[in-house]
């Protein structure tokens, strides 16, 4: 599902009026419409209905919906923010129907906030155009909107909330529900924004599609995984599926490795190799059962020495069809160094996580180096790291930061965390909207690891790989969460459910949005 910033969604708007011919009247009028139908449909016990509507557009969609809703004898009470006076254009002849049809229109004064109980309250008040603090009458106007124990239904946007950001400016409305028009917009499709949003449904209004092809963002969905996974033949073999090379573990630092190698082979690769520090070798003997291992000298630290290089390198080379490098290797002086030298001689493509991100922070030129694709995995700390900025800088600019690192050093990047960010060289961003908060748990992200590196290593390109491994990731996260609850859920919980995440993809409904009908 294609999401878009506000600027595009403006331009389509203009294209459509200007070089298309499509009256901006008939879109508000479509825009209603469909507001109202849904709205009809998915609150059918709603008799008594308040429509709180802004001096604009958005308000200019509010009063078509009064007027479709009054048609279909409900209860209907339209609140507006400005005098009947001041409303102008397609919003000024929408509001004189409204008044000639006999709806009731109240306006709204700051001292005077009385809304009339309701079964429901829909919100028309900013449309997606706002990009400034919401202050004054209108604060007061959507806390009191807030308060209400009665659903809310959001028109295009909840009020208040940034619709490339996601942030609340200042305050939004905290919708039940939200009806958006020609595409989801990137803010409601990332944190904080999904919690403003509630249920998210999708209205054709009648754009051309072929608008569209500017945007570059897309939130993952079901049925986009379901046709990137590739049938397996009956007429194959472990041959067949790859062989992916594991780098992996040091002294206290076993499981990492077990958790990206088990992870690996749970994901469909058909060999995985492991490559370990001889001191944990024992451990993955005893963990890692479906795949083989190859133990080299150690540190004094019990980490990859520095000695253990071309021997690695052959093993790399030895039929191995990708790399995964990074959980749990340290950062120890030596392992540093032999991580940059098999990153710089790997023809392979690599998917780079954890304390290699960490090795490579100190030097990014390294990365135009790399002979193959690269996939980078970092959580909000290692981006930070990578970028010399603080965590906070990356969590309040996820998209742009995770684009604009993609961009600069060509590679393909995944910004884990709530709705991880997918980024790839040429600017395009997908958003995951799988998974939990009962995923942050230790491990994690060596899962994660491990099945990028399976879908690699099986010949995946680049970008499904990534889209693959974090979807199915989240995903297999979401079923162990609904075995046992959020809290308690461990890294080799969601390792397990991989493979039902695999079997259940492709009977999936879409469930993070609903395309209006």
């Amino acid at each position: 599902m294609k999401i878009a910033t506000r600027e595009i969604i403006r331009e389509i708007d203009r294209k459509t009026i200007n070089e298309y011919g499509i009256p901006s009247l008939v879109l508000m009028e479509n825009a209603g419409k469909a507001s109202a139908n849904l709205i009809l449909n998915k609150y059918i016990d709603c008799n008594s209905i308040a429509i709180i509507c802004g001096g604009g557009n958005n308000g200019g969609d509010g009063f078509v919906i009064a007027r479709h809703l009054i048609s279909a004898d409900r209860n209907v009470k339209t609140y507006i923010t400005s005098p009947k006076s001041k409303y102008n254009g397609d919003a000024k002849t929408n509001l004189n129907s409204l008044l000639k049809i006999g709806g009731e229109v109240i306006e709204l004064k700051e001292k005077t906030l009385k809304i009339t109980k309701a079964d429901i309250q829909i919100d028309a008040i900013f449309g997606t155009g706002l990009d400034r603090e919401v202050g004054g009458f209108y604060k007061k106007l959507i806390k009191n909107i807030n308060s209400r124990r009665k659903p809310v239904v959001s028109i295009d946007i909840p009020s208040g909330l940034d619709s490339n950001t996601g942030k609340p400016l200042g305050i939004a409305v905290k919708a039940e529900a939200t009806i958006t028009f020609i595409r989801p917009k990137i803010g409601m499709c990332i944190h904080p924004g999904v919690d403003y949003v509630g249920k998210l449904y999708v209205a054709d209004i009648t754009t051309p599609k072929e608008l569209e092809s500017k945007i570059k963002c897309e939130l993952l969905t079901f049925d986009k995984c379901k046709n990137l996974l590739k049938p397996r033949r009956k007429n194959t073999h472990k041959g067949t599926y790859g062989h992916l090379l594991v780098i992996a573990g040091s002294k206290g630092k076993s499981g990492a490795a077990i958790l990206t190698t088990n992870a690996a082979v749970k994901s469909g690769v058909g060999l995985v190799t492991v490559a370990i520090p001889k001191g944990i070798n024992k451990a993955i003997e005893k963990n890692c059962i479906e795949a083989m291992s190859v133990s080299f000298e150690e540190t004094m630290e019990g980490s990859f020495g520095e000695n253990s290089l071309s021997e690695i390198i052959k093993v790399l080379n030895d039929k191995k069809s990708a790399l995964a490098i990074g959980p749990g290797v340290s950062t120890n002086k030596e392992t540093k160094r032999l991580v940059k030298q098999i990153l710089l001689k790997s023809s392979k493509p690599i998917v780079i996580d954890a304390d290699a991100l960490n090795i490579i922070s100190e030097d990014l030129s390294i990365l135009k180096k790399i002979k193959a694709d690269a996939i980078l995995t970092p959580h909000p700390g290692e981006m930070a790291k990578l970028m010399n900025i603080s965590n906070k800088d990356v969590q309040d600019n996820r998209v742009k930061i995770a684009k604009e690192f993609a961009i600069m050093h060509k590679c393909y990047l995944v910004l884990k965390g709530a709705r991880s960010i997918i980024a790839t060289p040429d600017g395009d961003i997908f958003i995951n909207p799988t998974g939990n908060p009962g995923m942050a748990t230790g491990g994690s992200g060596d899962v994660l690891t491990g099945i990028i590196g399976s879908f690699l290593a099986q010949k995946y390109p680049t970008l499904d790989a990534a889209i693959l491994g974090t979807f199915i990731h989240g995903f297999a996260g979401d079923i162990a969460s609904e075995k046992s609850g959020e809290n308690g859920i461990t890294a080799t919980d969601i390792l397990k459910n991989i493979p039902k995440a695999f079997k259940e993809i492709p009977d999936q409904k879409e469930i993070y949005f609903e395309i209006a009908r």
